[in-house]
């Protein structure tokens, strides 16, 4: 699928390349506890070697509904789609291959740009260089992700009208960005990623996050909550910590009301679900438990 000229989010997103996945190949395969684990290579616009990991659940058959898992950022450059496969300090146990393959879901995550087998460049050198070429970081960050969308709808094992997404903070902004700009996804569940631009330019809080999600002249065109509003009214559940000096609580609240408000005159209330913990930016085991029953219920 290729992203519209015509959308003016996508314009904003910078030169891209042409083309997708232009080739795919089986690297390994192996059985971990509970799931098979692929280790899959895909080749990108003709240029790039990108792998993923695509974990299926052991003695079920398919096709099965699948969960894109979106990694999260945490300044851990090495880790990428290994925090798929072991989690992290601040998300709960067992990973999320293993948790979404005993529910019965496949699950899926490419290394973001920047991160473990693509970290041979810096964060701040990719900004760089795309801005002087007319690209932008985030953008090619969700031309990736659409691309492992046509990959997953390729695959005979997968039910392609059944594809939900979840990610922790850069993977929670990516979640609900890439439902705004592309409908296959159905389910959308982000932990921790509800950050209001405006708001954090009013609490000075630009500072505690990377440069890699920053569009030129986005805020000219959107709000936060014009680009959410384009995922209503697919499911959405959006879990947050009160105390979450990332995503300031102010912010939080205003995408909340506005979201509410959009799900309500589409008819479809119930698809909005926002929880608050006492926590910080972390996964708790009330978020945990959420996700899991909201997955269940619309994927």
């Amino acid at each position: 699928m290729k992203p519209s000229q015509a959308d003016p989010l996508w314009q904003l997103l910078g030169e891209l390349p042409e083309g997708g996945v232009s080739n795919s190949r089986l690297l390994t395969e192996e059985e971990k506890e509970g799931y098979l684990l692929q280790t899959i290579m895909l080749e990108l616009y003709g240029m790039e070697q990108v792998s993923i990991s695509m974990a299926l659940p052991l003695n079920q058959k398919g096709p099965y509904p699948v969960v894109v898992f979106n990694h999260s950022h945490g300044g851990n450059y090495a880790g990428g789609r290994n925090e798929f496969l072991t989690s992290s300090h601040y998300l709960q146990q067992p990973s999320f291959a293993k948790t979404l393959t005993s529910m019965g879901y496949a699950a899926c995550c490419m290394d973001m740009r920047g991160f473990n087998e693509r970290s041979g460049r810096t964060e701040s050198e990719l900004v760089k260089e795309m801005l002087w070429r007319g690209e932008v970081l985030w953008g090619r960050m969700l031309r990736d992700n659409q691309c492992l969308l046509d990959y997953i709808c390729t695959r005979e094992d997968i039910d392609s009208s059944r594809i939900g997404t979840i990610g922790m903070s850069m993977g929670a902004l990516m979640s609900w960005w890439l439902a705004a700009l592309d409908d296959r996804i159905k389910v959308v569940v982000d932990i921790c990623g509800q950050v209001d631009a405006h708001t954090l330019i009013m609490k000075r809080g630009l500072d505690h996050h990377g440069f890699y999600s920053y569009v030129p002249g986005l805020l000219k065109h959107f709000t936060t909550l014009s680009i959410q509003e384009r995922i209503v009214p697919r499911p959405r559940l959006s879990l947050n910590g009160r105390d979450d000096r990332l995503c300031p609580y102010e912010g939080v609240m205003l995408l909340a009301d506005g979201l509410e408000s959009a799900y309500e005159k589409a008819g479809y209330p119930e698809h909005w679900q926002h929880i608050e913990t006492g926590s910080g930016h972390m996964e708790t085991a009330e978020m945990r438990y959420a996700w899991k029953d909201f997955l269940v219920k619309y994927l």
